[in-house]
């Protein structure tokens, strides 16, 4: 990025490229070169608050907190409101070990922006560094107990002046126990050790490394060896002095009684009424797995719904009569949850599970759930052919005319995935009939895009552009523009075809041919976003009120 040959040292780019090769340098973990890029950027444009906080958080990946709390600071100069900065200097701050003004500046800004989780996450982990630190309040009890003779001999003596012998200094510690038992912070090896894991050793190398003479001597790119040791062994004393205030040996001591504690009476409660602990799990699996939760929610789900079968595995059939309901519903908790996180085979397993049970103890709504979730997981998987058989399994246990509908068109569409498009087209057919029954736009705008689909593939392009015409009136009625666009791209793209010579335009595509498959395709990505939309909140909607049912059951019993 710099020009040596012309002698002149100053940036020879843009702020923007700097800034941006700073962001993908650090993203990959380069965080002093990033540093360089974001320091070569401020020299174009000093005042800019994104560079600042951009460098900011690179001095705290390379551990030097305090060039970050300057750049923050620098970033607050001119609006003292702004989030980012505001953020970023309260990082500084606990990185610093200074957990109360940090924790000031959270709430600060948490008060500007309380809908950023980033400041409720560090007002947490701010007010517990501070309760490690200084104990919680409500730990500490005072009581009477022992003798109190002590005071009362003090009472006694009031007023009485106390002979007092000659002054004796107080004795020093010999020099080399204190070495033996103290690092350079003036922490004891042995909590440095405990503090700093599998990085003590490192330091223990560092710290004989600088006891080498001939070796310390020497130089490196212009640094000394020496200053090199130092500066590492400096970094690891920080990092130790900051874990320790962070959470200090008796918090962790204290942590691990508070968690046993925690877990004797959680399963004190599940032995005693197991009634009340299914339910209450069922409704905390049902929150993580909510539509729209993110990778750690439904971590977090999957593992309540394992811990909750495992216990009701436990539990006889006396203590839950309707037992049998209740671990396939956890079993199908379970595979949705490993199918939101793409592990399709360990889905497969508990919705293969969820069905045996079903079909066992006759449950069919058990059996409609398990074939719908069978289902989609053979298609997320490419098993199209597989996917068909299971949903035309459900058809007969369909109760509504909108579940029929979204069956239909899903079958509709894995035929039209396997190149069979006059299936394809018949379920599309069907599909919009039932969506008509239900007067539900939003379906019947789904199967008249998939029906237009197979009659592409067909090279049925009049009768495409009727169905693309339909779904186009029924996306504007329901302002879909998303849909609009797509609709009114593909609409065109077929209006094309016809404008051909005739003997061309009525030559029918190969299901290999691409030339003119773009526009369909994305076409189809767009419009039927929304069907796998709605797919999934029927789905959703389907689990809760079979889990509703296991509910009722759980409380009748």
């Amino acid at each position: 990025m710099y020009d040596d040959e012309d002698g002149d040292d100053g940036p020879k780019s843009s702020f923007t490229t700097y800034l941006a090769e700073g962001d993908k340098l650090y993203n990959a973990g380069e965080y002093q070169k990033a540093l360089e890029s974001y320091t070569t950027a401020l020299e174009l444009e000093a005042s800019n608050n994104t560079a600042l906080v951009a460098r900011s958080k690179c001095y705290l990946q390379i551990g030097d907190a305090q060039l970050a709390l300057q750049d923050a600071e620098a970033s607050l100069m001119e609006n003292k409101e702004f989030h980012k900065g505001l953020y970023q200097k309260a990082e500084a701050l606990y990185q610093m070990g200074d957990f109360e003004y940090a924790l000031v500046f959270y709430h600060r800004g948490h008060k500007l922006r309380p809908e950023l989780q980033e400041f409720r996450l560090g007002i947490q982990k701010a007010q517990e560094a501070i309760d490690n630190c200084v104990g919680s309040p409500s730990s500490v009890k005072l009581e009477n107990k022992g003798d109190l003779s002590f005071f009362n001999k003090m009472d006694e003596g009031k007023g009485k002046a106390k002979q007092r012998g000659p002054y004796r200094p107080p004795q020093k510690p010999a020099a080399k126990a204190t070495r033996t038992m103290k690092s350079h912070t003036g922490t004891s090896h042995r909590t440095a050790k405990a503090l700093l894991g599998e990085l003590y050793a490192d330091k223990e190398y560092l710290e004989k490394l600088l006891k080498d003479d001939d070796l310390v001597k020497g130089s490196a790119g212009g640094m000394s060896i020496y200053d090199l040791v130092t500066s590492g062994i400096n970094y690891l004393d920080t990092r130790t002095e900051f874990w320790r205030q962070q959470k200090p040996m008796y918090a962790r001591k204290r942590d691990r009684m508070l968690m046993q504690q925690k877990w004797s009476n959680r399963k004190t409660e599940r032995i005693s009424d197991p009634t009340k602990f299914i339910l209450k799990n069922l409704d905390e699996i049902d929150q993580h797995l909510a539509d729209g939760r993110g990778t750690k929610d439904l971590k977090e789900g999957l593992s309540l719904a394992i811990s909750t079968l495992r216990g009701v595995n436990r539990l006889s059939d006396h203590e839950i009569p309707n037992k049998e309901d209740v671990v396939a519903n956890l079993h199908s908790y379970i595979g949705n949850a490993y199918l939101d996180l793409g592990q399709t085979d360990e889905a497969l397993d508990h919705h293969q599970k969820d069905l045996e049970i079903a079909e066992k103890h006759n449950l069919q709504d058990a059996k409609s759930r398990a074939l719908d979730n069978l289902g989609r997981v053979h298609a997320r998987a490419g098993n199209y052919q597989k996917a068909i058989s299971c949903w035309q399994e459900k058809l007969p246990l369909s109760k509504s005319a909108l579940e029929s509908t979204w069956l239909f068109h899903e079958i509709g569409r894995c035929h039209l995935e396997l190149g069979e498009s006059e299936k394809a087209k018949e379920f599309g057919q069907k599909s919009l009939n039932e969506a008509k029954n239900a007067e539900d736009e939003v379906w019947q705008l789904n199967a008249g895009v998939l029906i237009a689909q197979a009659e592409v593939k067909l090279g049925e392009y009049e009768a495409a552009v009727k169905s693309f015409e339909q779904s186009l009136e029924t996306a504007k009625s329901q302002r879909d523009d998303a849909a609009v666009v797509a609709i009114t791209k593909a609409l065109e793209d077929v209006r094309g075809k016809l404008d051909k010579p005739t003997d061309e335009a009525a030559e029918p595509p190969s299901e290999n041919e691409t030339t003119e498959e773009p526009a369909v395709t994305s076409e189809n990505e767009e419009t039927s976003a929304t069907a796998e939309e709605e797919h999934t909140a029927q789905s959703s909607r389907r689990s809760s009120s079979s889990s509703s049912s296991s509910s009722s059951s759980s409380r009748r019993s």
